[in-house]
């Protein structure tokens, strides 16, 4: 009896039907709870199917993100409570950085405001302190110490003074008639009162200060006169005429610049004898390499055995204008003369003498406007009648 008990015993866990029963039991009861957590879920397997095949089938993709997120919720079994959570924990989240973001942005308004408001004060600040007068290498230029170019060079190496102070910005301006401008300790101006003088250039100097190949210039023609003066413009330097002389940079910026169309008139001796056409031409204006000029007035004063003489009235600061404008006609410059510049006319002067502006010729040109000149029409003769009594041709 014991050991048939024994037997029965040892026999019993190894039995093929009991590990039938177990195995044929596993299967069947991993569905039913897979399948119970999917009900517990509220989202049944089947249903899931369902929507599956129907999103494959219309094609929609809205069927199939609703398909695969059912799917994928029974796959997890059940744990959209996790989901939920960590959405609640975005959403938390969320406020708190746009709630950063506003307090950095408002912290940020305030800084940048600053900024561009001391930005602007220094901006102003220099420009306040450059507005008078005209820029260094201008001044230095006309003073004959140096060409624009190297006189941007003195400056930036620390080479030019002004009022005691050294000045290494290209966009410095100053006065030349009352600001002291020393150049590596030579002074180039000096303070003092305004002069302004009329000089009868001669033929065979320069229009300059100084000169690097030492040939006489327009200032060694002033004599008895302390302060330190420049010519106002330039005069050719086989020309002659009317020259003006000072210490005044406003002026003189207002006399030589492009916009102010100040009216000069020249005596010219050209080769040949121009007609009334090439009279014409000048006065309406030529076509030169550097665009048309502005109208003029010409006029034809007398002719001689080889050349003759023409007035030319212009308004422009072209270089060498009057002769460029004479070749273009075909009558190249055989001599010229300046007699009249801004209204200020050579009177009895005689070549390399000079006078003092009155008062009164002062005050016209800070007063002078610009001047207009504008073309004649062109008059055309009447075949077969006789103009009318008192009329001729216009001379231009």
């Amino acid at each position: 009896m014991g050991t048939a008990s024994r037997k029965k015993t040892s026999q019993s866990p190894r039995s093929p039907q009991g590990s039938k029963s177990r195995k044929s039991q596993s299967p069947s009861s991993r569905p039913a709870s897979r399948s119970g957590l999917a009900k517990a879920a509220g989202a049944p397997s089947s249903r899931a199917a369902g929507r599956g095949k129907a999103a494959k089938a219309s094609g929609s993709t809205s069927g199939k993100a609703a398909g695969k997120k059912l799917s994928a919720y029974a796959r997890s079994g059940g744990r959209s409570s996790e989901s939920a959570e960590r959405a609640k924990a975005r959403s938390r989240v969320a406020p708190a950085t746009t709630d950063r973001a506003e307090k950095t942005s408002s912290t940020l308004k305030p800084v940048r405001k600053k900024i561009a408001s001391s930005r602007s004060s220094k901006t102003t600040k220099s420009a306040a302190s450059n507005a008078g007068g005209e820029r260094l290498q201008k001044i230095m230029a006309r003073a004959g110490v140096a060409s624009r170019r190297n006189a941007e060079v003195l400056i930036t190496e620390g080479r030019v003074f002004v009022n005691g102070e050294p000045v290494t910005e290209l966009g410095a301006r100053a006065d030349a008639a009352t600001d002291k401008i020393e150049v590596d300790g030579n002074v180039i101006t000096s303070r003092g009162p305004r002069v302004y003088i009329l000089l009868y250039k001669p033929t065979s100097t320069i229009s300059a200060v100084s000169d690097p190949e030492g040939r006489p210039v327009v200032v060694d023609l002033i004599t008895g006169v302390k302060q330190r003066i420049f010519p106002v413009g330039r005069l050719d330097y086989d020309a002659e005429g009317v020259l003006l002389m000072t210490n005044d940079g406003e002026l003189t910026n207002k006399l030589i610049h492009p916009r102010a169309r100040i009216s000069k008139t020249y005596l010219v001796k050209v080769k040949g004898k121009p007609d009334q056409e090439a009279i014409r031409r000048l006065a309406e204006g030529v076509y030169l390499e550097d665009g048309r000029t502005l109208p003029a007035r010409a006029k034809f004063v007398k002719a001689a055995l080889e050349n003759s003489w023409i007035e030319l009235t212009v308004t422009e600061g072209r270089n060498h204008l009057v002769k460029r404008m004479c070749l273009k006609i075909g009558h190249p410059v055989a001599k010229i003369r300046r007699t009249d510049f801004a209204g200020i006319k050579l009177g009895a002067l005689k070549a390399g003498e000079f006078r003092v502006l009155t008062k009164g010729e002062v005050e016209e040109l800070k007063e002078l406007k610009q001047t207009v000149i504008k073309a004649r029409p062109r008059v055309k003769e009447r075949r077969g009648r006789p103009l009318a009594k008192g009329r001729g041709k216009k001379d231009y």
